[in-house]
C-alpha cells in the first residue's frame, strides 16, 4: 500500500491561514512597505505553523543585489581586537564578500537581547540582504527571532544548538578528545582545561568530551576552569593551577585559544617553570602567536580564513536559494611543536 505523498504548502495556504492576499505575502516576505507591523507577524506566524520555510522568502531575493552582511558579535571590542581567531575568521568573509562587491556590516553587541533587536532593525530597514551569527548559547533566543522575521543568516555553530538554520560548524568535541588523548600518550595523568565563557555552546561541547574523554583514559586528575578568553583570565587561572603541590598540579594543560596560552606560558616561566619539562601547553586554533613564543606552542589547528570564507559563501546560497546546506567543516588537527613533551618522571 502506497501512502499518498503530504500537498506541497504554497504561499495560497499561507494566505488563507493569515486572512491575507497572496500579494500580502509576498509583501511581508520581501519586506515592502504596505503592511502593518500585525498582518505582517500574523503572516509570519502562519508560515511558521504551515511550515512554510524561511528559506523561500529567500529564494526571492535570488535575482536582486546583495550588497551587505550583517556580523554582530557580543565581546567587548577590546578582547575582539587581541584574538586572531575573529581576526582571521573576518578576513576569510570579507575575500568572499569582495568577490561579490558586497560590503560587511559589523557590530559589537553587549548581550543577545541587544542583537536580537538590532538583527530586527537591520533586516526590517533594509540595511541588511542577511547575516552571519556566532556564538551560540543553549536555548539561543536568535533562533526564533530571524525564523520569525525569515531573514536569511548562516549560524556559526553545532546544529544541537541552531535549531533549523543554516548551520556550519567544527567537531569541537573530536579536537577535544583527540588533544586529551594525545596528552595521555604521552604519558600525562593529569590533565588540566582553561576554557572560555561557560555560556557559550561550544564551550559546553568541549567541557563535556573533555570529562567524556578523561573518564574513559581513567586520569589520575583532570581539570577545568572557565574564563572569559582574555589572557589576564588565562593568566590567573594557569597561576590557580600550578600554585599546587608538584604531586596534585596538571602535567599538561590545553587551553581554549591562543591568548590564554601565552599568557600561561608566561606564568610557568615567571613561577620558575620549565615548558614542557615541568608542564606541556596545548592551544586552540593555532596563530601566528602560536609559532612566536619560546618554545613555540603546540595548537589545534584549523583554517580560521577559510571558514569564514565557507560561512560566507554558504550564506550567498541562503540568501539566492541556489544552496547553501548546514554542514560540517574539516575538524582542527593536533600540531605537536615544543610546548609538549612526556612528563618528568
Amino acid at each position: 500500500m502506497t501512502t499518498a505523498p503530504t500537498p506541497r504548502v504554497t504561499i495560497k495556504d499561507v494566505a488563507a491561514r493569515a486572512g491575507v492576499s497572496k500579494g500580502a505575502v509576498s509583501l511581508a516576505f520581501n519586506h515592502k512597505p504596505g503592511l502593518s507591523d500585525a498582518t505582517r507577524d500574523r503572516i509570519f506566524e502562519a508560515a511558521r505553523e504551515l511550515g512554510w520555510a524561511p528559506n523561500l522568502a529567500a529564494r526571492s531575493l535570488s535575482n536582486q543585489r546583495v550588497d551587505v552582511v550583517g556580523l554582530a558579535i557580543c565581546r567587548p571590542a577590546k578582547l575582539l581586537g587581541l584574538e586572531p581567531f575573529y581576526m582571521e575568521f573576518i578576513s576569510g568573509v570579507e575575500s568572499v564578500l569582495t568577490e561579490h562587491s558586497c560590503s560587511l556590516l559589523l557590530r559589537l553587541v553587549r548581550n543577545l537581547e541587544e542583537e536580537v533587536g538590532l538583527q530586527d532593525a537591520w533586516w526590517k530597514g533594509k540595511q541588511v540582504s542577511g547575516s552571519i551569527l556566532v556564538d551560540f548559547r543553549d536555548g539561543d533566543p536568535r533562533v526564533a527571532a530571524v525564523e520569525r522575521l525569515g531573514m536569511p543568516v548562516v549560524a556559526v555553530g553545532h546544529p544541537s544548538l541552531t535549531g533549523s538554520l543554516t548551520s556550519v560548524w567544527t567537531d569541537d568535541a573530536t579536537a577535544v578528545t583527540e588533544a586529551v588523548r594525545y596528552l595521555a600518550a604521552l604519558g600525562h595523568r593529569r590533565i588540566a582545561r582553561v576554557g572560555g565563557a561557560a555560556a557559550l555552546g561550544h564551550t559546553s561541547i568541549r567541557t563535556a568530551a573533555f570529562d567524556e574523554v578523561g573518564r574513559g583514559l581513567g586520569l589520575e586528575g583532570a581539570w577545568q576552569v572557565a574564563t572569559d578568553f582574555s589572557g589576564d583570565a588565562g593568566a590567573r587561572a594557569t597561576r590557580s593551577l600550578l600554585t599546587a603541590a608538584a604531586s596534585d598540579r596538571p602535567s599538561a594543560i590545553v587551553y581554549d585559544n591562543d591568548i590564554m596560552a601565552v599568557a600561561g606560558l608566561s606564568v610557568a616561566a615567571e613561577m620558575g617553570l620549565s615548558v614542557p619539562g615541568d608542564v606541556s601547553l596545548l592551544a586552540w586554533d593555532d596563530s601566528q602567536l602560536c609559532r612566536l613564543t619560546h618554545p613555540t606552542l603546540s595548537a589545534m589547528s584549523h583554517d580560521v580564513h577559510g571558514f569564514g570564507a565557507d560561512v560566507a559563501r554558504t550564506l550567498f546560497g541562503v540568501i539566492t536559494g541556489e544552496g547553501g546546506g548546514s554542514h560540517p567543516v574539516a575538524t582542527p588537527v593536533l600540531t605537536p611543536r615544543g610546548s609538549t613533551a612526556p612528563p618528568r618522571g
